[in-house]
């Protein structure tokens, strides 16, 4: 079964509020094994509303409307569903009931404008709503149905959770579920030719790589009867995974992150690690400190921005310095190694780069990272060119240093 999207709001459409109803819902479909191929977001406009659902009518079964459904004269919703699926507006008793309490449990009077909320199209299925005063509705047509939603999420998280999840998995067995293999230390170009055979003979389960900063996620989704069925289904191809990928596989787990899976690390080899950090001004350190417990590995962070810094904190020579500059392979390994030194650590991951947009050269230019990474006496070196504002290329050189500190760590 096909499901569409619509979301009602102008203050969508103006970027007042995020939509994250657009995302939960999607989530839930995906689960549901409905396939979702179109998304909109309309302004409170009958004319607009009335030829997007005819259209939405021409091509889904499913049509999730959610938004529109208050009691002022801009909540035109529930008007142009009724008018489009041919159906009059009734009053529903219970919903009036409903609205009346709900206000009566707050002290607050019911406004002329509240009973509106109280009509519903004629035989459609009421969504008692016991979190707000609007109620949803289902309209079956046929095999189609549409399904009105009310637009705040506290209202209408509970509403799809308790009633409209099971009404539509009833019609609708199947299950899609996903599994996200995470990957760092390869492109996006790179990992997608080592699986292009199996991205071009997929059908159940699927593969499809994501780009991240720094990493690559390939999403494993499968359909079948149940969820046990479906990861059934993925557990071989993620074998292949595995097999073609190795180590730069570094989790399946969608809540793990990078910084995690070196905490991990860190952990399962008791070793100690310190950050030094130029143009990256503490962004690593502040990656590593995200996890929760980090604090008995992470010994301390040096930013040494300047040159002086650099020798001063990190006993960087200065005729490094002098022959070399602050962006070179032999100041990233001097920073590591002196970084290592002074906090007493068993590894020292360094970083420095030009972030721009100025300070570039023809032989430096922006973008330009050198990482160093000094493990119990062995230096792992890298050099590497990004592109894009200041701000990303800063992002970037912490995921490429993470994934060098864990692949440090791996070699170790």
């Amino acid at each position: 079964m096909t499901v569409e999207l619509i979301c009602v709001g102008t203050e969508l459409l103006l970027g007042n509020i995020v939509n994250t109803n657009a995302a939960y819902i999607s989530e839930k479909c995906a689960m549901l094994g409905l396939s979702m191929f179109y998304q909109s977001v309309v302004g409170d406009n009958e004319r607009r509303l009335e030829e997007l659902l005819k259209t939405a009518k021409g091509r889904s079964d499913v049509i999730i409307l959610c938004g529109g459904l208050g009691p002022t004269q801009d909540d035109l919703t529930k008007e142009t569903a009724a008018k489009v699926m041919g159906r009059p507006l009734v009053e529903d008793k219970r919903a009036r009931k409903e609205i009346e309490e709900f206000m009566a449990k707050r002290s607050r009077n019911v406004t002329e404008n509240n009973w509106k909320q109280a009509l519903v199209p004629k035989d459609s299925k009421v969504l008692y709503n016991p979190n707000g005063t609007a109620p949803g509705i289902i309209i079956k047509e046929g095999e189609q149905r549409v399904i009105l939603l009310p637009g705040p999420p506290n209202e209408l998280i509970p509403m799809f959770e308790e009633q409209v999840y099971p009404y539509l998995h009833a019609i609708q067995p199947e299950t899609i579920c996903s599994k996200m293999v995470k990957l760092c230390g390869v492109g996006e170009s790179s990992a997608e030719t080592k699986i292009l055979d199996l991205i071009e003979g997929q059908t159940n389960p699927t593969v499809a790589p994501y780009a991240k900063t720094g990493e690559v996620h390939l999403r494993l989704t499968a359909k079948a009867a149940s969820e046990a069925e479906a990861f059934q289904l993925i557990v071989p191809v993620e074998e292949e995974l595995k097999k073609r990928f190795g180590n730069l596989i570094y989790t399946d787990d969608p809540t793990v992150t990078l910084e995690m899976a070196v905490y991990e690390l860190l952990k399962a080899h008791n070793l100690t690690v310190t950050t030094a950090e130029s143009c990256t001004g503490g962004l690593l350190a502040g990656r590593l400190i995200n996890v929760p417990g980090i604090s008995t590995y992470l010994k301390e962070g040096y930013v040494t921005y300047s040159n002086e810094a650099k020798e001063k904190l990190l006993g960087v020579p200065a005729e490094i310095l002098r022959q070399h500059g602050a962006v070179s392979p032999q100041t990233a390994e001097a920073m590591a190694e002196g970084g290592a030194k002074a906090a007493g650590a068993d590894i020292c991951v360094a970083v420095t780069g030009i972030a721009g947009p100025d300070g570039g050269t023809e032989d430096k230019p922006v973008g330009l990272v050198y990482m160093s990474c000094y493990c119990r006496g062995k230096l792992h070196t890298e050099k590497n060119q990004y592109s894009g504002s200041r701000s990303k290329i800063r992002e970037y050189s912490v995921a490429s240093a993470l994934t060098l500190l864990r692949r440090a760590i791996l070699e170790h």
